[in-house]
């Protein structure tokens, strides 16, 4: 990338013939070699490597939201087999986008050689209606990522991002209690919460996919120790091992690890990790009560436990 940087700098200078401003020159380059930040990535613009082409993802991360997919994709990109698309994509959850048809989903890819493996990521898709179909129409022997976290956690995690958005964007806020609890009983329409049934969106991808083609990932395990984690999705993409114990670092202030390859280091952006509010113990007991069965259903459906309440 720094050659990139570096050739296209000495074009610019040399094709315009006077000095550029700093900030304009960077947004210029950028342009040129396809820098852009995960906000606002697209791969159009990128030079394209020779002997590289977009590839559709041969593995899709289909979430859960706030289950972790951020980190799994981040920590899986450290892997040289891997090339990552650095945005969530949302084809085959938004019909606006589904509809402008596969030649477009592979042009927001990142460019890929023969022994690389694309993956993306949009953790909609999970419980999407519409996604599991849409992905098995694309690939029917695909292999897909899912990452869960105890559906509890998720629920505290959800409402804890969109209060912050809603904070940042001046709007007003409800109390995590008042959200979950409607006239005394817990409210069970709340999105958040029908988000973590897992049982429920499982069974929907289970009638087109076999079980075997899916990988469930641990998020609460991935947060404390990735390694393992990572090491399991590395079989099961059948790719020999390259990620290191190395290649993560705890950083105390953050609270969990990051990311140590191409001799950078890298945290997750610091909306990960953001502090949850203290939950009334009652609210988290009707809680762990309401999953505790869809739990139970859903272990029996992937055949593994897990450490939820």
């Amino acid at each position: 990338m720094a050659f990139l940087l570096v050739s296209a700098y000495l074009l610019l200078t040399h094709t315009q013939g006077a000095p550029v401003e700093n900030g304009a020159l960077l947004e210029t380059l950028k342009s040129q070699v396809g820098l852009f930040s995960n906000k606002s990535e697209h791969y159009s613009a990128q030079v394209r490597p020779p002997g590289t082409s977009r590839q559709i993802p041969q593995t899709i991360i289909i979430g859960v939201r706030k289950g972790g997919t951020r980190a799994l994709l981040e920590m899986l990109d450290i892997h040289p087999n891997i090339v990552v698309a650095a945005t969530e994509v949302h084809f085959f959850d938004w019909d606006e986008n589904y509809v402008k048809g596969i030649d477009w989903y592979r042009s927001l890819m990142p460019f890929s050689y023969g022994n690389q493996i694309t993956i993306e990521k949009t953790p909609g898709y999970f419980t999407s209606p519409q996604a599991p179909e849409r992905i098995h129409d694309m690939n029917s022997s695909i292999k897909l990522l899912l990452i869960l976290r105890d559906p509890t956690e998720r629920v505290v995690s959800d409402y804890t991002q969109v209060y912050y958005n809603r904070v940042e964007s001046h709007k007003p806020v409800q109390l995590f209690e008042d959200i979950v609890i409607k006239n005394g009983a817990l409210n069970t329409k709340y999105k958040a919460i029908q988000r973590s049934l897992y049982d429920v969106h499982m069974e929907k991808w289970l009638k087109l996919f076999n079980l075997d083609q899916i990988h469930i990932v641990d998020g609460n395990t991935l947060i404390k120790d990735p390694l393992p984690e990572l090491q399991k999705v590395e079989k099961f993409l059948n790719l020999p091992s390259r990620i290191m114990s190395s290649n993560f670092y705890f950083n105390q202030t953050k609270g969990f690890y990051c990311i140590r390859s191409d001799g950078r280091e890298r945290c997750l952006h610091e909306s990960k990790g953001r502090p949850h509010p203290v939950v009334n113990n009652t609210v988290l007991e009707q809680l762990y009560s309401y999953f505790r069965e869809h739990n139970a259903k859903f272990y029996r459906m992937v055949n593994h436990s897990f450490d939820w309440h």
